[in-house]
């Protein structure tokens, strides 16, 4: 599928940027505890990661069981379902045709299916953004009775794309698997070849994602992740396939994590597409009421105390993905797993908390927190009720109950307010042995009167 393509085109696509650092011992060691604890506690059969930064992928790794019964290991070359981490893709892919200026996201829906529900109200751009109104396909958890046989494309826009809108188009936001199907569809049509040959030619191969495949049309293969599932607590099965175009430019595709951080690297470094397309992607829609939806086409758009992060999830029968980019800091964790129980967005906030360095909010936490768990304090963070409260008994009290806990893994900002002129922070830390508390209090751009912390139960 992949053709050979000439260095002097590539390094015209792919970033040049200094050479990025790899991780250090400690990082990675802290990293793989951390993933190996989360194996544990939730039972899923593996996970496989990467990171990037700096504009190169500095850590891969795969953890626990591509396939069970027989066993075989994950590696960082299997390939797993990525499903509606594929939207960002279909959204390329019209980005690509409105540079060519065969499209435009301003387009009404009406221009290439006029037959389709408000067709001559709902542009493009809504469709990609999930603020045209056309009713999902699969809100549901699992694979239903009709979503058990193969269908069409044709099929599904007829089924779904005909129904009255659950909204006016551009008032509010609802995930719709159906509008992607729309995309893709119209996507094939202006196009005049096949979704996952325009990408292949305007996206995987210039960005040299060399093993994405179409998981669509048939179940991975014996090389690949298998898909399991779990109904609550009860034992592990193989997980049923979707079938075939149920998943058509909605989440087709497979491929392993060090494959999409090659487009996150391009996508942080804006190298494959043109500056227009780029600020579409970065520019969260609005509603008509003003509101911000914190998505843009195919990507969830936020900030976070400040700082942007993008990215997607993906979820389908026996896999789930997590894509996360911090494009400020040229920082990306991307974690694929193949069950459908247990969320690869815990594992990739437990790498950004060892990658992404700390806000200083957070950074003083886990400072006064790794003071704490070693009986010491910096008693120039606290005020002098705080120090007083923080007698060398209590220090010794606070060593002997958090040493137990052992290494932080997440530090997680639940809350902040104001009460008595101070600012109030509650802080969730999980730990490799159980989850903490901590309560703040503190003078704004001053000491800290208080760092109170309990076990949760």
């Amino acid at each position: 599928m992949v053709r050979h393509i000439l260095a002097g085109v590539v390094a015209l696509i792919l970033p040049t940027l200094a050479v990025a650092a790899p991780l250090t011992d400690q990082q990675q060691h802290d990293i793989d505890a951390s993933i190996v604890e989360w194996l544990s506690q939730t039972g899923a059969p593996s996970v496989s990661i990467a990171v990037a930064r700096d504009g190169q992928v500095v850590f891969a790794k795969a953890y626990g069981q591509a396939r069970l019964a027989p066993d075989r290991p994950a590696t960082t070359e299997t390939r797993y379902a990525i499903d509606s981490v594929s939207k960002e893709f279909t959204a390329a892919a019209m980005l690509k045709l409105q540079e060519a200026g065969k499209l435009s996201l301003d387009d009404k829906v009406a221009k290439y299916f006029p037959d389709l529900a408000s067709a001559e109200q709902v542009t493009l751009r809504q469709i990609l953004s999930h603020t045209a109104g056309y009713r999902d396909y699969w809100p549901q958890d699992y694979v239903t009775i009709e979503m058990g046989h193969p269908t069409t494309t044709q099929a599904v826009i007829e089924a779904w794309g005909k129904q009255p809108l659950d909204f006016a188009p551009g008032t509010d936001w609802q995930y719709s698997n159906t509008g992607f199907v729309i995309a893709g569809a119209i996507v094939e049509k202006v196009a005049g070849q096949p979704l996952m040959k325009f990408l292949s030619a305007n996206v995987f191969e210039p960005l040299q994602m060399q093993s994405v495949t179409d998981a669509d049309q048939k179940a991975l293969g014996p090389a690949d992740a298998g898909a399991y599932t779990r109904a609550a607590l009860g034992p592990i099965r193989p997980a049923p396939k979707e079938g075939s175009g149920w998943l058509f430019a909605a989440g087709e595709l497979a491929m392993a994590p060090r494959e999409l951080a090659r487009w996150d690297v391009s996508l942080m470094a804006k190298s494959l597409l043109a500056p227009a397309s780029y600020e579409a992607f970065y520019k969260p829609i609005k509603l008509s009421t003003g509101r911000d939806s914190r998505y843009s086409l195919g990507l969830q758009v936020a900030t976070d105390h400040g700082r942007q992060v993008i990215g997607h999830d993906g979820a389908g029968s026996g896999f789930l993905a997590a894509n996360r980019m911090w494009p400020a800091e040229k920082i990306a964790v991307i974690a694929l797993t193949n069950n459908d129980w247990a969320s690869p967005d815990a594992i990739v906030a437990r790498v950004a908390f060892v990658v992404l360095a700390p806000l200083e909010p957070e950074a003083r936490a886990r400072g006064v927190f790794s003071d704490f768990q070693a009986g010491r304090v910096d008693r120039g963070l606290f005020t002098e009720n705080g120090n007083a409260y923080l007698s060398a008994a209590l220090l010794a009290d606070q060593k002997t109950g958090l040493s137990a806990f052992g290494a932080p893994r997440l530090f997680e900002l639940e809350s902040e307010s104001m009460r008595g002129g101070m600012r109030t922070r509650i802080w969730k830390i999980t730990t490799q042995k159980g989850v903490l508390s901590a309560v703040e209090r503190g003078y704004p751009h001053g000491k800290l009167e208080q760092f109170m912390i309990s076990k949760v139960d």
